[in-house]
């Protein structure tokens, strides 16, 4: 089976495609620009290069056509019809308490959809733009939609709602729902796989450690408890997101700046966090080559930033009774060596003891532990599109029995 996973943003479209019989990549890319001046795809060949083709992409069906073209090419494709893809999956950020698990589009998944808009207003309508136009294009292609929040629908009731009118939740479904659960998913999954050790009887820490970023605590194979609330913006500082913030001090500042709440959300989203406090840059490699040359408050927000996932993990440790595993992924986790040792000192009550020679790596799946850490501190880079591939697959194969 082939299976093309989508992840459609408001603006662009993430692409690979999956022979599922041995899960290889057959090609991968993205479209940017949709509906903006310059709009171009950028294909990943299998050499490692990259070919970038300009093209006029008004709306998320011309940017589905334009993946379609590219699979098609004789030269950077990598089949021969459309008909070789047998299912498309979907990335939908936000399914509310609608969605607890993946399931097939129907007419109905799509009102559902639409109709949690309002709770990711961005990412939903990209997601069902990208839904409907692969409808218009491959009728007859069934497609699959894998949320981003299913994994934490295991949270008891009193770690997800806000303390906050009961009827509020009822009425607007405001809760906790928390994000970055594929890639949550497949690292708890994966680090077991790793250790030999049965997912059913750890208690893990996923640090999910991105541009965006997101601590779950996954006790027997189920989320108890996760950093990101009703939108993405809660839980840890962030490379552009403040994180969790007195709700007073947004008022607050609404008044003083003068911001309406949509201008005020694109404050807190778009220029606080990393950025907001250094005034440079978003991108934590750009911090760190700052705090290296001296700079003052590039090592604050450092400090800040390791110092609130370092809170996270021992909240989520007591919310656990203990911790077996940390687990670091993403683009920071992965990649910013110091950034894990920061994170994990003052931890020893816990038993976490980090050896820095195996921790010297980026990338890499490795347990970066020390042999007599009592809680297994592992690296493993996340892989979100597998887990809708597989997940896909299964469903479609049900369907066809």
């Amino acid at each position: 089976m082939k299976v093309l996973v989508l992840n459609c943003g408001s603006s662009s479209i993430k692409y690979k495609l999956y022979d599922m019989a041995n899960e290889a990549v057959l090609a991968q890319g993205g479209v940017e620009r949709i509906g903006l001046d310059e709009a171009f795809i950028k294909v990943k060949l299998n050499n490692g290069e990259k070919k970038q083709i300009m093209r006029d992409l008004p709306t998320h069906k011309e940017g589905v056509a334009l993946v379609f073209e590219c699979l098609l090419d004789p030269e950077i494709g990598a089949i021969k019809s459309l008909d070789e893809i047998d299912a498309v999956g979907h990335r939908v950020v936000q399914g509310g308490d609608l969605f607890e698990k993946s399931c097939i589009v129907t007419p109905e998944v799509e009102k559902g959809i639409e109709s949690l808009i309002d709770l990711a207003p961005v990412h939903n309508k990209g997601h069902l733009a990208g839904i409907r136009a692969v409808n218009e294009l491959m009728p007859n292609t069934p497609q699959v939609t894998v949320f981003d929040n299913a994994f934490h629908s295991t949270m008891p009731d009193y770690a997800y709602l806000y303390a906050i009118p009961y009827d509020l939740y009822k009425k607007y479904h405001v809760r906790r729902y928390g994000f970055h659960g594929t890639s949550h998913r497949y690292v708890s999954q994966r680090v077991c796989e790793m250790l030999g050790v049965d997912i059913n009887t750890q208690k893990i820490i996923t640090c999910h450690i991105g541009n965006g970023a997101s601590v779950a605590a996954v006790k027997n194979g189920k989320v108890i408890d996760t950093s990101m609330g009703l939108t993405p913006l809660a839980g840890l500082m962030m490379g552009s997101r403040c994180g969790d913030i007195d709700p007073s001090a947004v008022t607050y500042l609404m008044e003083k700046l003068n911001k309406t709440p949509q201008e005020m959300a694109n404050f807190l989203n778009k220029e606080s966090g990393v950025l907001g406090i250094t005034g440079i840059s978003s991108d934590m490699r750009d911090v760190e080559n700052a705090d290296n040359n001296g700079d003052k408050m590039a090592h604050l927000a450092l400090e800040m930033y390791s110092y609130r996932i370092k809170k996270y993990i021992g909240a989520y440790a007591a919310a656990m009774n203990g911790v077996d595993i940390i687990v670091f992924t993403a683009g920071v986790g992965e990649n910013q060596i110091g950034m894990r040792v920061d994170a994990c000192a003052g931890l020893d009550y816990l038993g976490v003891k980090i050896d820095e020679e195996r921790n010297n790596v980026r990338g890499k799946e490795t347990i970066i532990s020390a042999d007599d850490s009592k809680v297994k501190v592992v690296l493993v880079p996340t892989d979100e599109e597998i887990v809708i591939a597989r997940d896909t697959r299964d469903l479609v194969a049900e369907l066809k029995k």
